[in-house]
């Protein structure tokens, strides 16, 4: 754990993942009253004004005696028009957590850290975590295989423990944590916190539509189809959501990488928007529950109730 850990009075060591189109103030403020951290992406307010309401709304409803924290997650690339505006509603409202992904974030790195903020990068690969390791920031995101959405490919078995052969500052382990057995496994491979993407789709307090939420019930890991074919980059995306839209789940027509084809191999269906996410861990979810309900779930969970075995240190047997 690092010196001085920001983190050490959360009641569990977790962050509600920021989730495109799911995450809003709502489950923000929930997932901090609850004692974790609560995240959502810039880009879910539809313009950068809306961002500056959610932002204001956010942190002062929390202002006083919250035992959770709240992040922003900001795409640091030249390409997103929004970057300094949104870096300025990051600055302004004190965001204490910010999260990017793609790009360098050197600017968003000074901004924050003027007013005593976190930085954390987003990363897939080892290859990833070692170059945002010289940047500066104060921890590092590591999406393992099994994420919801834009996933990895590697193991956190393998990912954590050689991140953290050459990294000291904060780990974020995802990918598939959907359980307070999961949080714990986190830690002992080496990370700090846990990020849990999925299991707060089916919060009520999500922007999820009640036929996200109903499907994630319903759904177990055989339902979780790894493509690439509706945005170009590797999805595990819900394969009910993929039949629902009239799609093929085993023959899905690519996406068109061609500027001068104009043709809708999906036939209107839009990743996020119609084909819905979840990652490896959505078997865990069996109702819609309050974020109070679900953090508390994984607390008993995370300490060795319900139906998980506390843990015990390991013993050799002569």
């Amino acid at each position: 754990m690092p010196e001085g850990n920001a983190f050490a009075g959360l009641r569990l060591p977790a962050i509600a993942a920021p989730m495109f189109l799911v995450s809003g103030p709502e489950l923000v403020v929930a997932s901090a009253r609850s004692g974790i951290v609560g995240a959502m992406p810039a880009a879910n307010a539809r313009t950068g004004d809306d961002l500056d309401r959610w932002c204001r709304t956010i942190r002062e409803t929390l202002a006083g005696d919250c035992p959770g924290s709240w992040s922003i997650n900001l795409v640091a690339n030249r390409r997103n028009p929004r970057v300094e505006h949104d870096l300025g509603v990051i600055r302004r409202h004190e965001v204490p957590l910010v999260v990017t992904a793609l790009g360098s974030p050197a600017a968003v790195i000074e901004a924050v850290h003027s007013y005593g903020g976190l930085v954390f990068a987003d990363v897939i690969s080892i290859e990833q975590a070692r170059k945002a390791a010289t940047w500066g920031v104060d921890g590092l995101v590591l999406i393992c295989a099994g994420a919801g959405g834009h996933t990895g490919q590697l193991s956190p078995f393998a990912f954590v423990p050689e991140v953290r052969s050459f990294w000291d500052g904060y780990i974020v382990a995802g990918g598939g944590i959907a359980t307070g057995a999961g949080i714990r496994g986190a830690l002992a491979l080496g990370a700090d916190l846990a990020y849990l993407g999925t299991r707060f789709i089916a919060a009520a307090e999500s922007m999820a539509s009640d036929n996200y939420r109903a499907m994630l019930v319903e759904a177990g890991g055989a339902d979780i189809i790894c493509t690439d074919a509706f945005t170009g980059i590797p999805n595990n995306m819900l394969r009910p959501s993929i039949v629902r839209a009239g799609i093929d789940p085993d023959n899905i027509p690519p996406a068109c990488r061609s500027t001068l084809n104009f043709e809708d191999p999906h036939s209107g269906a839009k990743a996020w928007r119609d084909i819905w996410s979840a990652g490896h861990g959505v078997g865990a979810i069996t109702a819609v529950e309050p974020v109070e309900a679900i953090v508390a779930s994984l607390e008993r969970e995370f300490r060795g109730g319900d139906a998980f075995p506390a843990p015990v240190e390991w013993r050799r047997t002569a």
